[in-house]
């Protein structure tokens, strides 16, 4: 299946990769398709697209990339939402804006993306730990990442790099579909 993107142009995608968020997005609602994918471009960042507006798609990463401690509890509503029965099965990210200024960028780590990697169910769920900043500073953390290895990109060195993140484009020369 072809997704139209304004940001990547058409990527390619098969039907296991949606990612299904019954309730959408924290003030997207109404987006409930996405799939993750991987811009070979970019060393650091993967992209959650929206396959229903071509333009929204938002950098994410996992959080144990820079915040080793970082952990989700999910309370029952979110387990139920998810359909987990125990807090295992599930892969976490953090949404990550990025301003004018990259050195500025933060990382939302009280509202992070979970996904049941099984069902392709997903939740943007808010957690209760009052210590998580919205807005966490994180372009010191991924520096100094890069610093420790600087011939590994980021985001390869996830806990598992090739989960969710399958999609790639299509060669140039096919036309566009939008």
């Amino acid at each position: 299946m072809k997704i139209q993107t304004s940001r990547f142009g058409v990527i390619e995608a098969e039907p296991d990769d949606l990612i299904d968020f019954p309730e959408g997005l924290l003030g997207f609602n109404s987006l409930r398709k996405f799939v993750l994918f991987d811009d070979p471009t970019d060393d650091i960042f993967a992209w959650m697209q929206s396959c229903e507006e071509p333009s929204i798609a938002f950098p994410i990463l996992e959080p144990e990339l820079f915040a080793q401690t970082y952990k989700v509890s999910l309370n029952k509503h979110d387990l139920d939402a998810l359909k987990l029965q125990t807090s295992e099965g599930f892969r976490t990210f953090v949404v990550i804006t990025i301003p004018q200024d990259p050195t500025q960028m933060t990382a939302n780590m009280k509202a992070p993306v979970v996904i049941n990697v099984n069902r392709r169910l997903a939740r943007q769920c808010v957690l209760q730990d009052n210590q998580l900043a919205i807005r966490e500073p994180i372009f010191a953390k991924l520096q100094q990442r890069v610093v420790q290895n600087p011939q590994v990109p980021i985001k390869t060195q996830a806990r598992d790099p090739e989960m969710p993140i399958r999609t790639t484009r299509p060669p140039e020369s096919e036309p566009s579909i939008g």
